[in-house]
């Protein structure tokens, strides 16, 4: 019966894993109501004595083996796109999440102070199996990214060590707060500690054998599995609940240096969560008891409420002040922070300890409160995060910049402040460590090489300029842009006014640097106030070209739409389809394809291009 109970579980994941897929909607929102179907409550083909005593051991590994998998995609460069906001999130973040809502359990629901702080240890964690389901479907900027990615993994851990050290210290024993901070440092170090040694074994045992190429894809998968069991299983044998950092750390370690057959294991690993995030989330999702989540009544509802509404942007505020996040970025991150399987999976463990104690009606009160939390952040957050993302405008087509010289980073300054997702290409390893340096993605490659354009995401990016002092260089990359990626929008600087016709017949709007700095200089003589605004576009001021695509504006002069123009803001230019352009006059009728340049403040050309270009 329970081989039949688990190939169903499987068989839900599968199928829920292909259903988020085709819907572009995050899977764990299917697997949390696939396992409630199956679960008592609805079903009840699955209960806690389904899996006896064995199910705290089959979620270790499988927390483990995705918290693995989560690290070791953790990759250095990912965590410098934006080091300030992540490092207050998990430190100064994690702590007024923990003490936040340990205030609002015990004040709405009325209970001890040991086990709000309970419950608000276990809800620091947000993790992987939430993040990623929520990345695979929604676009965001690569500093977005690495925030929501370094937050689960880091998170996590800290969540799985101090609900531990919670429990063991202020409701099992009788230690203080100095005892607590003690425990949780130690158990913390032996847990990262462990998992960077076995990841150096595991290092030294690819790098240093000798694997050959029809075993070694094979042999690597198996030591790679192997390391993760070692690392969980021994670190839990040192401390209990180790086990999930050392797993974190060795697959950041891991995940960070040249490892033989990188590819191979990393699809290895996507495979292997995919399969045990679906058993997890189902397994953990049938226990749920509507009975304990229920009786919280309103309070557990006001619980919701200032942890997604009060706590959740606050520490998003606080943690990306001074950083390059716009405002409705930081509105994403503050509306996305679903709670995944560590709380679900410890929350279970815990109510069961507290059963023992003799305190049932606050392990009741334990499970329905993260139960809570965890089914309306997912089905809210996760559930709605593509239409949040899709809201908030927050999921640009990335911009690839071939060249991270003076022009390919003062261009991706410039992109970066219209909201654009900038990703630079150069095969210098300074020049991408200056840009690194200035906050921007990059990463080191030939630029004209296809494998490297595939990796960057030319397949799926809007535009790809090319800006490198070579002109061989950057007519080629315009030429695999455009016959191998078939990307719409491909510009390149031109350095040689003679080789303008061949790019030109490519279709790249090309740039001719001799003539572009004759232009600039130009105007800095001629018309120096407009060279001056220029040069502050995206700051105070902006010029934006958009094509009519509102049915409703079509037909209408120019006079007539000036009401609905914000104020701050003028058309400047209008193009027609024949490609002509003039300064428009109160009587120009606007038509279906025409082109309108707005010029004016920042804030009013961003509303005037939403109210003629609502898609855009």
């Amino acid at each position: 019966m329970l081989v039949a109970i688990v190939a169903l579980i499987l068989a839900l994941g599968v199928a829920s894993r292909v259903l988020a897929d085709r819907l572009r909607i995050p899977s764990v929102l299917f697997l949390i109501f696939a396992g409630i179907a199956i679960g008592p409550e609805l079903l009840g083909l699955v209960s806690q004595e389904t899996f006896g005593d064995g199910l705290p051991a089959m979620v270790g590994v499988s927390v483990a083996i995705i918290l693995f998998e989560g690290g070791y995609h953790l990759r250095l460069d990912k965590l410098r796109e934006s080091p300030t906001a992540l490092f207050r999130l998990t430190t100064v973040g994690a702590v007024i999440t923990w003490l936040g809502t340990a205030a609002a359990v015990v004040f709405f629901l009325e209970t001890s102070l040991e086990v709000g702080l309970l419950v608000g240890a276990l809800l620091i964690a947000t993790g992987p199996t939430v993040i990623g389901p929520i990345l695979q479907v929604v676009t965001v900027r690569d500093h977005v990214a690495s925030v929501l990615e370094g937050e689960g993994v880091i998170n996590d851990v800290t969540a799985a060590v101090l609900v531990v050290v919670v429990f063991e210290v202020l409701i099992a024993g009788d230690g203080g707060l100095g005892h607590l901070v003690v425990n949780f440092v130690g158990r913390l170090v032996i847990g990262l500690a462990f998992g960077a040694l076995v990841a150096g074994l595991v290092w030294l045992a690819l790098s240093r054998s000798t694997l050959t190429p029809r075993t070694g894809p094979l042999h690597a998968r198996l030591i790679v599995l192997a390391g993760i069991v070692v690392a969980y299983s021994g670190a839990e044998i040192i401390a209990s609940e180790t086990g999930i950092a050392a797993a974190a750390m060795a697959g950041f370690a891991l995940g960070n240096v040249d490892l033989p057959h990188h590819e191979e294991v990393i699809d290895f690993l996507d495979d292997l969560s995919v399969v045990v995030l679906s058993f997890v989330f189902v397994a953990l999702a049938a226990l749920i008891d509507f009975g304990d989540i229920l009786q919280l009544g309103i309070a557990g509802i006001a619980i919701v409420a200032a942890i997604t509404l009060v706590l959740r942007p606050a520490v998003i505020y606080l943690s990306t002040t001074a950083e390059r996040f716009t405002r409705n970025e930081r509105l994403f991150l503050s509306a996305v922070g679903p709670r995944g399987i560590i709380p679900a999976s410890v929350a279970t463990l815990f109510a069961v300890e507290l059963q023992a104690l003799g305190r049932t009606q606050e392990a009741q009160l334990l499970a329905g409160t993260v139960f809570l939390i965890i089914f309306a952040t997912v089905v809210l957050q996760a559930g709605l995060a593509r239409q949040i993302a899709n809201y908030l405008e927050v999921s640009p087509m990335r911009t690839l910049i071939v060249g991270g010289g003076r022009v390919g980073l003062s261009l991706a300054e410039r992109l970066e402040q219209d909201g654009e997702n900038v990703l630079l290409i150069d095969s210098d390893s300074e020049a991408v460590e200056t840009a690194r340096k200035r906050g921007f993605r990059a990463v080191e490659g030939d630029g004209t090489d296809a494998d490297v354009l595939e990796r960057a995401g030319a397949s799926k990016a809007k535009t790809v300029i090319a800006t490198t002092p070579d002109d061989d260089v950057n007519l080629l990359v315009c030429q695999l842009s455009k016959t191998t990626f078939g990307t719409s929008k491909v510009a390149s600087r031109v350095n040689q006014p003679d080789n303008l016709d061949a790019f030109e017949s490519l279709g790249v709007r090309a740039i001719d640097l001799s003539m572009a700095t004759a232009w600039s200089l130009e105007n800095v003589l001629e018309r120096p106030s407009l060279s001056a605004w220029m040069n502050e576009l995206g700051r105070t001021g902006d010029v934006q070209e958009i094509e009519v695509t509102a049915t409703d504006l079509v037909g209408k002069t120019i006079a007539e739409l000036n009401a609905e123009i914000p104020d701050g803001c003028i058309v400047g230019l209008l193009t027609h389809d024949d490609g002509t352009t003039e300064v428009p006059t109160g009587d120009h009728e606007l038509q279906d394809g025409d082109r309108i340049t707005f010029l004016g403040q920042t804030d009013a050309v961003d509303r005037a291009v939403k109210r003629f270009h609502p898609h855009d």
